[in-house]
């Protein structure tokens, strides 16, 4: 089953005041499978944060088109998109995107309020991904007592506690030293192998080489679109 298909999209972003207006994205195309863990890589300006965050629906595009799950994203409202993202999107950030004076539990339940989940449910189904992030231990522990690497462990927690079809990671290991990064990716692998479709943004590599396929951008194209068994 394709999980998102983009087709020619084109991304401008436009000065306010005056300025060059710079195109981020042009033409870029591909498709992504169920249970495919693919890394988007390329340097600083290739476009691959612009990339992310359209795949994630938090920005809209100028041209193309943009399927995720056979759904037209550019047909949504804004409402739409806030709900899809809710959904069927995890999203794991750089920089963990937490709210540091509250607890482990209440970060990872966070996604769950928003659709209004009965607290027990929400208190259940947080616990399960704690588990499996291997992070039960510190569920009553503020965010801002943990280390980077048990920040990242409740930033995909919270990625995954809703079952999404779909997580987007943004240079995960970014903030963390090389032996914790490799720990972060590990897991996501194990939860690729569970048939999570996983997309990785990174600049690294050696991040890259732990997904099956990459896909490199330079100034916002597609310049190769590698799997591991070609």
């Amino acid at each position: 089953m394709t999980v998102l298909e983009v087709e020619n999209l084109k991304k401008i972003y436009r000065p306010r005041f005056g300025g060059n207006q710079v195109q981020a994205l042009s033409k870029v195309t591909f498709s992504v499978e169920e249970g495919e863990y693919v890394a988007i890589m390329g340097p600083s300006g290739s476009g691959k944060s612009t990339l992310l965050h359209i795949l994630g629906a938090l920005d809209r595009y100028d041209e193309g088109d943009y399927f995720l799950d056979g759904q037209d994203m550019n047909q949504c409202s804004d409402k739409e998109l806030a709900k899809i993202r809710n959904d069927s999107i995890g999203l794991v950030m750089q920089d963990f995107a937490l709210l540091g004076d509250k607890t482990v539990i209440f970060n990872v339940m966070l996604p769950m309020f928003f659709d209004h989940t009965p607290f027990k449910d929400m208190k259940r189904l947080a616990e399960i991904a704690l588990q499996e992030t291997g992070i039960s231990n510190l569920k009553n522990k503020k965010v801002n007592q943990l280390s980077g690497g048990q920040k990242q462990r409740v930033s995909i927690a919270r990625a995954i506690v809703k079952r999404p079809m779909l997580i987007l990671a943004d240079e995960p290991t970014g903030a963390l030293d090389s032996k914790t990064g490799i720990e972060i990716m590990d897991m996501l692998s194990n939860l690729n192998k569970e048939g999570i479709t996983i997309i990785v943004v990174t600049h690294d590599r050696d991040i890259a080489s732990f997904c099956h396929r990459q896909i490199t951008l330079a100034d916002g194209k597609v310049i190769s679109d590698i799997t591991d068994d070609e």
